[in-house]
């Protein structure tokens, strides 16, 4: 079978909201009023913490399909204010929300023992404060959240083949900034600069998916030690530090591309390989001189750049049913799905989504059980769930 992205269509029950008149959706998913929705009527389990663990109303997967929110909205009422990575994240806020990555994707690969039967992923995409509410591109709702889902392999291998030139698959291999014009400084950076006991550094070949060929160049890790490995506080640490490193390398190019010879960015995590690896690495540098000099005379090029990192960060199986971690810059609008070259086209179809939402909600409680059990917050009663 020819290895080309796949295109799927998810039905959904429409959202029971009205958006007032003069409000930009983007605006009203930012509401108190829409949060309050998410909250009483898909909200599973809330923590002192202010973790909330939700079903996704508009999912990616029917299968299995849910968030976990950093839900601010009662403390910071400013959306461009709020937490939009992990690493502004509270360390007692972060230790607990790993532990409840962990316990979900445990019992995602429980559940799904097989990579032949069943696409497991979970992380999450930054969201870039830095643009305003309405620009292309900005998530529905203004707080730091992550995605667990599901795909059934069956129905991505009979799925269409999707546009390959779909600006949403275009943020990997050949069409990356960092890979076309970097690849090689990105990835010694990476080596250098990060101190990695549990992620072992992977070939594409092990880190791409046979049936969709993504991800395309992006410097990938396999977590040694597999699912155990995630109940290791020393896991997440490293996987927060490749996150660090990302956010150095971005935030130094851009830098670079916005004035020429600028001084390190204030704030980097690892400074001395900034200097000595980026900023005297001649392909480094010409690249920002390309990026800027078309900065000058492309206006619509300019305004389309993310000027503060955007990312996507990534705990997904592979073919050979190893745990690979991924990070790639955010192109316009993007799902991580995209990253492992999975588009996901969203249809209402109340009846279609009605028929599998009993065996979605029977994996989600279980979840929620789990999670109760594990001292990590407590129920939430709604129409469609009583609260334990």
């Amino acid at each position: 079978m020819e290895a080309v992205p796949r295109e799927i269509t998810t039905p959904f029950r429409p959202i029971p909201l009205e958006i007032p008149e003069g409000m930009k959706p983007n605006e009203f998913f930012n509401s108190t009023e829409n949060l309050a929705d998410l909250l009483h009527n898909n909200g599973l389990l809330v923590n002192p913490e202010n973790l909330l663990l939700y079903r996704k109303a508009l999912g990616h997967s029917n299968e299995f399909d849910a968030s976990i929110i950093y839900n601010t909205s009662k403390v910071i009422l400013d959306p461009l204010g709020r937490p939009v990575r992990r690493t502004q994240v509270p360390a007692p806020v972060r230790h607990v929300w790993n532990r409840m990555n962990g316990i979900i994707i445990e019992y995602m690969l429980e559940t799904y023992p097989d990579p032949a039967d069943a696409l497991v992923l979970a992380g999450e995409a930054s969201l870039d404060a830095t643009w305003p509410l309405t620009a292309p591109g900005v998530p529905s709702i203004r707080m730091l959240h992550n995605h667990f889902m599901v795909f059934p392999m069956q129905n991505l291998r009979t799925a269409a083949p999707a546009d390959p030139g779909n600006p949403n698959l275009t943020d990997g291999g050949q069409h990356s900034l960092f890979q076309a014009y970097m690849r090689d400084v990105y990835r010694e950076f990476f080596t250098r600069a990060l101190e990695l006991r549990i992620l072992r550094p992977v070939a594409d070949d092990a880190a791409r998916l046979n049936l969709t060929g993504y991800p395309q160049g992006l410097p990938s890790w396999e977590i040694q030690g597999g699912v155990d490995a995630l109940k290791d506080a020393r896991f997440w640490r490293e996987y927060d530090a490749i996150l660090k490193g990302f956010l150095d390398f971005y935030r130094t190019f851009f830098s670079q591309v916005s004035t020429r010879n600028a001084p390190l960015p204030e704030g980097v995590y690892f400074p001395q390989h900034v200097e000595e690896v980026l900023l005297f690495n001649n392909d480094f540098l010409k690249t920002a001189k390309k990026v800027r000099g078309r900065c000058m005379t492309d206006a619509k090029y300019a305004n389309a750049i993310r000027w503060q990192p955007a990312f996507k960060q990534l705990i997904y199986r592979n073919d050979d049913g190893r745990l690979i971690v991924t990070i790639s810059q955010n192109s316009i609008g993007n799902a991580i799905t995209e990253l492992l070259g999975v588009v996901v086209n969203r249809r209402p179809d109340a009846e279609a989504y009605a028929a599998t939402e009993p065996a979605l909600i029977e994996k989600l409680m279980e979840v929620r059980r789990r999670l109760i059990e594990a001292d990590l917050g407590d129920g939430i009663a709604t129409e469609y769930w009583p609260a334990e």
